[in-house]
């Protein structure tokens, strides 16, 4: 198996995605916090890049909506509108 830049990214961005959602279910991140949304946007990145070579239309439609979301995420956070003012929202 010979492994192109894109391919180590796309596994890079995979194994991103992967770890905030473990952080997140193991309760060390916050799903409104800078480093969880940081992660998605750079796994969905790395995810993306690796379509370079083996273009995959549902794969890219996931990605890049994962990265909207994702952004609409961050700005909400850094404007302060990411911590819910009552428990469990």
């Amino acid at each position: 198996m010979n492994l192109q830049w894109y391919d180590w990214v796309g596994i890079l961005g995979t194994l991103l995605v992967l770890l905030a959602y473990f952080l997140l279910q193991a309760e060390k991140l916050r799903g409104n916090g800078l480093l969880y949304q940081l992660l998605n946007l750079f796994g969905a990145v790395g995810v993306l890049a690796s379509l370079y070579n083996k273009f995959n239309l549902a794969v890219c439609l996931l990605m890049v909506a994962w990265i909207v979301i994702t952004v609409y995420g961050l700005v909400r956070t850094v404007k302060g509108k990411g911590v819910p003012k009552t428990p469990g929202m």
